[in-house]
């Protein structure tokens, strides 16, 4: 009976003893993200539409830089699960259970397709700055080992011994925003695969309409079908979803009524703001795992490419881009 009470006790202290041995890491890789948040909305990142015209010795191969920054995350990733740092001098062994590995499992596919098969998949891609394969390959490289250091250590042990209902909630989450962001993107490539079939290099909007053509070095056309009937991003969108359902399944939710008040209070006065950046990493918002901190990141680093991508599409088509299109988020934003 005694070793049992120990081994609970252990295990209930297993999620603070995760967060207080990655407080540094995951504090400014949350606020580092917020920061450039709205720098995103001003300053283009010199890719794909956005991309610099001429040429460049700082300008690579779009595909092969997309490949190079991506594939970071599941190699940083499976080096970190496999390697389990947190686990390291436990009392009592923290063997990954089915939950873990149904999620690695689900965070190696997402990154199978986004940085092998999609760039095989992908016709041309536009040149990328080298600003924009060093952030990404920064970005993963925090990312990918936060990912496996949490869903490999007694924290995850802990909160997936027995999933929960919002478990298999998210998975199906998960699942049904992967397949969206395929789904749309595809749209996207049949577009540019038309154009490059074309010798003009145009290509009309799809299920009938003709959308505003234009020669550049790489074509655009609008995109039609599904969710782009509502939105300009729903391949963002989709993702968010995925990612939703991910951190879900795999962490709880990490506000509660105290906490939150407690952040929003914090944001609310500048002098409180800056008192939070100056304290110990230790205190910073002791449930926000990895999962969440992924949502949380992409989120607000995708929302001004969203934005700023659906200005460029009603600037480039003028009257032709339907006007009822929202920029991300359907009937909201």
């Amino acid at each position: 009976m005694l070793e049992y009470h120990t081994i609970v006790s252990l295990r209930t202290s297993a999620t603070e003893y995760y967060l207080q041995n990655t407080p540094a890491c995951r504090k400014w890789f949350t606020i580092g993200s917020i920061i450039i948040c709205p720098v995103l909305f001003v300053i283009n990142a010199p890719f794909g539409r956005f991309a610099l015209h001429g040429k460049s010795i700082l300008s690579f191969d779009g595909i092969k830089s997309w490949f190079v920054m991506e594939i970071i995350s599941p190699l940083m990733f499976i080096v970190s699960f496999l390697d389990s740092p947190l686990s390291r001098g436990e009392p009592v062994s923290f063997r990954p259970y089915l939950a873990q590995y149904i999620l690695a499992v689900a965070y190696l596919t997402h990154y199978c397709n986004r940085a092998i098969i999609s760039p095989l998949r992908t016709p041309s891609r536009s040149k990328s700055h080298i600003i924009v394969p060093f952030t990404g390959i920064l970005f993963n490289l925090l990312n990918g080992s936060l990912m496996g250091t949490y869903l490999s250590s007694p924290a995850a042990s802990t909160y997936l011994a027995r999933p929960r209902p919002l478990f298999y909630i998210g998975l199906i989450l998960w699942a049904s925003g992967f397949v969206g962001n395929i789904i749309h993107d595809e749209i996207l490539l049949n577009l540019r695969r038309k154009a490059n079939s074309k010798p003009d290099g145009k290509v009309t909007g799809s299920s009938g309409r003709t959308a505003k053509t234009i020669n550049t070095s790489e074509h655009y056309a609008i995109p039609y079908g599904l969710l782009y009937k509502y939105i300009s991003y729903p391949n963002y969108f989709c993702e968010w979803i995925e990612w939703t359902g991910f951190a879900l399944a795999a962490s709880p939710f990490p506000f509660d009524a105290t906490s939150l008040g407690y952040v929003l209070q914090t944001l609310s006065s500048p002098s409180s703001l800056f008192a939070f950046l100056r304290s110990s990493s230790s205190f910073f918002v002791l449930r926000l795992t990895p999962p969440w901190i992924f949502l949380l990141t992409e989120i607000v680093l995708m929302l001004p490419r969203a934005y700023k991508g659906h200005q460029w599409y009603k600037e480039r088509f003028g009257d032709s881009y339907p006007k009822e299109r929202n920029v991300v988020v359907p009937f909201v934003w």
